[in-house]
This record gives C-alpha cells, structure tokens and sequence, in this order.
C-alpha cells in the first residue's frame, strides 16, 4: 500500500508539470503561435502613408511654433575676451598666468524672458566622442574611491609621487572652468547652481564618501580644479561635465536664472574666461535660454516631422495615381512570372 501510494503521489506530480514541449510559452519561442499577416494591397499602403501624413505635418507645425516661442540669448566670448595686444597669439595670453582672465559683455534681452532661464556653456570643435578620451575614466572609482583607480585612466591616473588620482581620466583632468556672474544695473542676478546634474548620476554613480585628491596637482593642468572637502557626489559641474557629449558642438548646463529678464534691458556678464580652447581652435560661447514643453529650441524636430510628413503624403498621392492608372486585381494569377511567360509565348 506504501509502495502504491507512493507512486501515484508521485505521478500526480508528474502530472502537475506541463510537457517541456508543449504550453504558450514553448509556441511563443517556436513561432507557433497564430498570428496575423496584414496583406499589403494599394488601398491599405495608400490609407497608411496618408494617415502618417496628416499626423505628422501639424504635429511639425505644432513643434515649430513651440520652438519658435522658446527665448534665447547667444553670445560668443572666446574671441572678444582676449585683449587686442594678443589678439595674434591667444595660446601666449590663456597661458599667461600673471593676465587677468576677467572680461565684461553687455548682453540685451530681445523679448521678455520668463523664469526658470537656464544659462548654458557652449563649446564647439570639442571631440569628447573621441575614443580615446571618452574610455580616459573609472566609473568605479568614481563610485567606490582611489582603490578602483584603472589603467583605463591613463595617461592621468597617477600624479608625481605615484599616488592616485581622484577622479582620475582625460575627461576630469579637461573640467570646463569659466565662471559667469550677471548684473542688472547695480543688482546682481543670482545663479542657482543645485540640481544642474542628473538626480540618478548624482546618486548611483558619484560616491558620498569619496573626495578628490591629488587632483590637477601636475605641471600640466588640463581646466578646473576641484574642493577636496567636498565629495564627488556634490560637485555638479564635475558630474555634468562628465556626460560626455556625441557631438563636437554641444552646450552643458552651468546654472539657472530664478528671475524674468524683460524686454529691452541689458544685463552684463562677467565672465571668467579661464579654459584653453586655442589650443585647439575651439569656440567658446554662453547662452541663456528659456524651456518649453518640448525643451530648447529646436527647429529641426519641426521641420524633420513636416518634411516626413509631406513626403508621405506626396507618397501617397503618387500610389493612388498608379492604382488608378494600373490597376491590377489582388491575388490575380496571370500576374504570375510563369503565367505571364507563357501568354506572351
């Protein structure tokens, strides 16, 4: 009775489990499953092209009247910022340390501007898509501290004395530096520099507990410096910066203005005009932008959409023309290579 009860215990539970071979989920994997294949008759690539259209183009319109209403003020300083008597040897003044650095635009506001205005660095003929300084870091080290510093760091992963640095990397050593200070009048217009970086960057990949050390300590300093009291996961222009950018123009956020800027004022910029961009013939420029629901402005998602758009109902219009003109019954079988060679024979 043991014995029995036993085995047909056990074929229950045998039972219990489906076959390895059988289930949806064995059918999904095999491609078993029943499945739908739309025919693609004229009518149906006529209707969809002409859907595609009629969604796309006011769509376009819709994100170039958005674009259009975003403000922005763009000014290039790499150039005016240099004194007339270096005007001929740039790579002589930014090298200089004994030249002040400090240069005053007068910038005038257009068209009013509401808060929040986010201010931006623009830097163009930067490669930081470069294969060899975008591998130049250790996100471990950046996380967990100086014991994870990687041979992928060179050639800035040790200083002098052998000791590591933190952070270490082509793309810490090149930190941007210029400053910005704006003013209306005598007032000046406060910059909030929290909450610039990314909240998960901030969080998962710059360590609280791990602080720079023997950082830009070289005879060779590359841009910024960074407060060794300070640690890695509160040193925003270091954690923005190190999103490196795809394209050799790009802009990184420095701040934002928390006041309306009117129309028709003007405010002045001191800017700090610190990092090396002669050396390899870059350009330098700050801008101040307001935000719409769709981000800056962005002219070319507008018209990318309008164009696809029109494109699919030029599309469209052309295969009902055809259709018309040539039509053919669907599933016809003279249409057939072997029938077709055999009417003409």
């Amino acid at each position: 009775m043991d014995e029995a009860s036993t085995s047909a215990s056990g074929a229950a539970t045998r039972r219990a489990f489906p076959p390895a071979r059988s289930g949806v989920f064995y059918r999904f994997t095999q491609q078993n499953l029943p499945a739908w294949k739309p025919a693609m008759t004229p009518g149906c690539l006529i209707a969809m092209f002409l859907i595609i259209g009629i969604i796309f183009v006011p769509f376009g319109l819709l994100c170039l009247q958005t674009s259009n209403h975003v403000a922005e003020i763009i000014h290039r300083y790499d150039v005016d910022c240099v004194p007339n008597a270096y005007r001929g040897n740039r790579q002589a003044y930014i090298k200089d340390s004994s030249i002040l650095k400090n240069c005053t635009l007068q910038a005038k506001v257009l068209e009013h501007m509401r808060a929040p205005i986010y201010v931006y660095y623009e830097l163009e003929n930067f490669y930081q898509n470069h294969r060899r300084y975008i591998k130049s870091r250790s996100d471990k080290q950046l996380r967990f501290g100086a014991k994870y510093t990687a041979e992928s760091c060179s050639p800035v992963q040790w200083d002098n004395n052998g000791s590591p640095i933190v952070p270490c990397g082509l793309i810490a050593w090149s930190l941007f530096n210029d400053t910005y200070d704006f003013t209306r009048g005598s007032k000046e217009i406060k910059v909030n520099r929290k909450n610039i970086s990314w909240k998960s960057d901030r969080e998962h990949k710059f360590g609280r507990d791990v602080f720079p050390s023997n950082f830009q300590n070289g005879t060779l300093i590359g841009g910024g410096k960074l407060d060794p009291t300070v640690p890695l996961s509160e040193q925003e222009d270091l954690i923005v910066w190190m999103r490196t950018s795809a394209l050799p123009k790009f802009r990184k956020l420095y701040g934002v203005i928390e006041d309306d800027l009117h129309a028709d004022e003007t405010i002045t910029i001191l800017i700090g005009n610190n990092y090396n961009t002669y050396t390899f013939g870059g350009k330098k420029s700050i801008v101040l932008s307001t935000a719409s629901w769709l981000g800056g402005k962005n002219n070319f998602l507008g018209h990318a959409y309008i164009v696809t758009g029109s494109l699919s109902i030029f599309i469209s219009i052309l295969f009902a023309l055809i259709h018309v003109k040539y039509p053919r019954p669907q599933g016809d079988p003279n249409c057939l290579s072997w029938n077709r060679k055999n009417s003409n024979s």
